[in-house]
C-alpha cells in the first residue's frame, strides 16, 4: 500500500522572490491587506491575515533588483489565497478595482470563485473563495466536475456593498 498524505496536512506558508521589498509590501500589505509580523533584516518580511506568524514570506535573497522570471519556465504558477466567504471576495475586488489595479483573469469554477493577477513582481496571484462543499457540482458516479466559467464580475461586486 502507497503512503497517502495525512487529510489534516495543510499548505502553511509560501516564501516569494522578490526583487523590492517595498514595492511587495505596497502590494501584500497595502493593497491585499496583510499584517507585517517580522522583518528579517533589509531582505526579509513576513506577512499574516490574522495574526499567523507567517502565511507569506517575501525574500531578496537571490533576487534584488532582479526581473520576472520567464512566464515559459519551471517554477510557480500561482499562489492562492482563500478568503472565507464570497462577501470577503467582493470587498478585496471592490479594493482592487478602485486602485485601477489589473486582474488577468476571473473565472467560475463550480467549487470556487476566483479573481486572478500578479504581484507586481509578476508572481500569479489567486484570491478566492471555496462554495459550501454540498453546493459542488458533482456527476452521478460521485466524480468532483469542475469547470472554468466565467465569473458574473458585476454580482461578485454587489457583494461588496
Amino acid at each position: 500500500m502507497s503512503y497517502v498524505v495525512p487529510t489534516e496536512t495543510r499548505i502553511g506558508h509560501t516564501h516569494l522572490k522578490v526583487s523590492d521589498i517595498e514595492r511587495a509590501l505596497k502590494f501584500y500589505r497595502d493593497l491585499l491587506g496583510f499584517q507585517v509580523m517580522h522583518y528579517y533584516g533589509n531582505d526579509a518580511v513576513f506577512v499574516s491575515a490574522g495574526g499567523y506568524h507567517h502565511h507569506i514570506g517575501l525574500n531578496t535573497w537571490y533576487s534584488k533588483n532582479a526581473p520576472p522570471a520567464p512566464v515559459r519556465s519551471a517554477g510557480l504558477f500561482h499562489v492562492a489565497i482563500l478568503y472565507p466567504t464570497r462577501k470577503d471576495l467582493a470587498v478585496i475586488f471592490k479594493r482592487l478595482l478602485e486602485a485601477k489595479y489589473p486582474l488577468t483573469g476571473a473565472s467560475d469554477h463550480g467549487v470556487s470563485e476566483a479573481l486572478y493577477l500578479n504581484d507586481p513582481d509578476q508572481n500569479g496571484i489567486e484570491l478566492y473563495w471555496d462554495r459550501p462543499r454540498d453546493q459542488w457540482p458533482f456527476d452521478a458516479q460521485g466524480n468532483l466536475q469542475m469547470v472554468t466559467e466565467q465569473l458574473d464580475l458585476e454580482a461578485l461586486l454587489r457583494e461588496a456593498d
